[in-house]
């Protein structure tokens, strides 16, 4: 059921959802089908509109998903020290990733083509920049519909494995995101995390350390 949103509200409410995925309840794919036409009109690149989406819904192909993923985590958590402050997330990541193959949905994001090694900053922004606008999209109509999810990159450690798994052409298209899609458990609807005000990152004219 769609939320009642208004349009600050909806920017400011939808989040990293993890604990709140409803493992139990399937998602319709004409839910999945609507949330994706509002991806589609995110901005691209002169208009390339690059982007693919492979819905993943058998368990044991999740479950196989979900094995990489948990490997790609834990080698992720392995290379970090955590701040006090950032305990929380991890746990809240750690949970998802024990559950990743119950989600009802994984909704893998592909981007047509794949830049050299070598890739400079102007064309990889170029190249991620027309694609995960349309991630933001989809998390914002899912989240306006009563479902959530969270962008999740930790499979890409094993992007070939999967990409051989699902049939995925390699060297052709790239897979940039996995989203997790579930209805959401009762919690609040309030603002997402904490922010730093804008003020306090913003400088004018001339970079500032201070």
């Amino acid at each position: 059921m769609a939320e009642d949103f208004k349009g600050t509200d909806l920017l400011t409410s939808t989040r990293a959802f993890r604990r709140r995925l409803d493992l139990t309840r399937p998602v319709a794919r004409q839910d999945l089908l609507d949330c994706l036409d509002i991806a589609v009109h995110a901005p691209s690149g002169t208009n390339r509109q690059p982007w693919r989406f492979l819905v993943v819904e058998d368990p044991a192909v999740k479950q196989q998903i979900g094995d990489y993923y948990r490997k790609g985590f834990a080698a992720y958590l392995s290379a970090r020290t955590p701040r006090p402050d950032q305990l929380g997330d991890l746990a809240s990541g750690q949970h998802l990733a024990a559950h990743l193959h119950e989600v009802p949905a994984l909704v893998m994001v592909c981007s047509l083509g794949r830049p050299p090694a070598n890739a400079s900053p102007l064309l990889l922004a170029s190249f991620y920049g027309s694609i995960y606008p349309a991630v933001w999209n989809f998390m914002l109509a899912l989240h306006e519909r009563g479902l959530g999810s969270t962008m999740t990159t930790a499979h890409l450690a094993y992007e070939r494995e999967i990409a051989d798994l699902l049939g995925i052409p390699f060297d052709q298209v790239t897979q940039v995101a996995m989203l997790p899609v579930a209805h959401l458990l009762p919690g609040s609807r309030g603002p997402g995390l904490r922010r730093t005000p804008a003020a306090e990152v913003t400088m004018w004219d001339r970079w500032s350390d201070g």
